[in-house]
């Protein structure tokens, strides 16, 4: 018998939060919506400074340029890009041909040309490292070449002539920022407040929760404009202040899963035991307010998106150069007629984005739901 014992496998258990684990993993929507979101988080962070143009970066001759694979300018670009160089220089073009990636023009004018005046074509976004190939005895006639600057733009450029693309990734970086941390801000204060008056009862629960009628009955957009008023445009300190106000929900979502939890026998069997309020906490109460908690946070983190571009709208939040999928969305819509990839390519990222914030919250509800286990 000792002997059978000995050489028994040892059987090692599955902790609740490995089993939420292994849950979680078999649920393909929830795991694929959770690998993308970590990459569009990654390239959110890390892409803008791997594309090849700056957010704040402003190209005049390359506005409402729509999408595409190969280079500016296009072939029939070039020569109204050059058109409008000459013509600041207030000389006049004789001639001009092409020659691979460079392009050659003889200018003339009724008084001599000054050579600085080939800064006007460097100045231009279509030409580069211009220079003087030759120039007539009385200086009225001088033969330029310029290098064509070759310039991608994968999303196309928007209103002012700025790279859709690098805008796009900064404003996700700003969306997430931003929902993230008022998510976690109120989801905490919720959270704390809830559980404390719930588990509290009686008059210390009636007085919390009269706090709590008291705050909804208060218009948002006032706590707002208090906000910007104490905070000033830091988007970020007003953000971690928009979290603390939306805690309201949170509070009370946790306060009736306390009071249900509370009266099951597993907890009053634990009192029963002499096991502390903490334990209680840590063992019983807090894994299974888990799957509302994060559920509630799946929703809150759009929520609170959406919210940035209403205030945005409003002029109470990002503001410009500073931009967010909401900003881009509200500036795309304006011009869904003219330049549909303006709305197109930022509201592809917020609503995929969205979608797969609900699809990993019903992942995580059902792993972490302990009647399904």
């Amino acid at each position: 018998m000792t002997d059978i014992a000995a050489t028994a496998p040892v059987i090692v258990g599955r902790s609740l939060w490995g089993d939420a684990w292994a849950r979680l993993k078999a649920n393909r929507a929830a795991m694929f919506s959770l690998y993308y979101l970590i990459l569009i988080a990654i390239i959110s962070v890390f892409g803008p400074w791997f594309v090849p143009h700056q957010y704040t970066t402003i190209y005049a001759d390359y506005v409402r340029m729509p999408p595409s694979l190969s280079s500016y300018p296009k072939p029939d670009m070039i020569e109204t890009a050059l058109n409008e160089a000459i013509k600041r220089m207030r000389v006049d073009i004789k001639e001009w041909h092409q020659e691979g990636n460079q392009v050659f023009v003889t200018v003339k004018s009724a008084k001599p040309i000054d050579d600085r005046n080939i800064r006007y074509l460097d100045r231009s976004d279509a030409f580069d490292d211009t220079k003087i190939e030759s120039k007539s005895p009385d200086g009225l006639e001088v033969t330029m070449s310029a290098a064509v600057k070759q310039q991608y733009f994968l999303f196309g450029t928007d209103n002012t002539g700025r790279d859709l693309l690098s805008r796009t990734l900064m404003a996700g970086r700003i969306s997430l920022a931003i929902g993230l941390l008022a998510g976690v801000v109120a989801v905490v204060i919720g959270v704390i407040y809830g559980a404390a008056s719930g588990f509290s009862g009686g008059r210390v629960d009636e007085v919390m929760m009269r706090i709590v009628d008291v705050l909804y009955s208060l218009p948002f957009i006032f706590f707002v404009i208090m906000l910007v008023v104490f905070f000033g445009r830091n988007f970020v300190l007003m953000f971690l202040a928009v979290g603390a106000v939306l805690w309201l929900d949170m509070a009370r979502i946790v306060r009736g899963q306390a009071l249900s939890i509370r009266r099951q026998e597993y907890v009053q069997a634990a009192e029963a035991m002499g096991v502390g309020q903490r334990g209680i906490l840590l063992r019983h109460v807090i894994p299974n307010l888990l799957g509302p908690v994060v559920i509630y946070m799946t929703l809150l983190v759009p929520q609170v998106i959406i919210l940035e571009s209403f205030l945005s709208f409003l002029g109470l939040g990002v503001q410009e150069p500073m931009t967010s999928w909401g900003v881009l969305i509200s500036v795309g819509a304006k011009n869904i007629g003219t330049a549909n990839w303006l709305l197109l390519f930022p509201a592809f990222f917020l609503v995929s984005t969205l979608f797969a914030l609900n699809f990993v919250g019903d992942g995580l509800r059902d792993a972490l739901d302990p009647r399904d286990r």
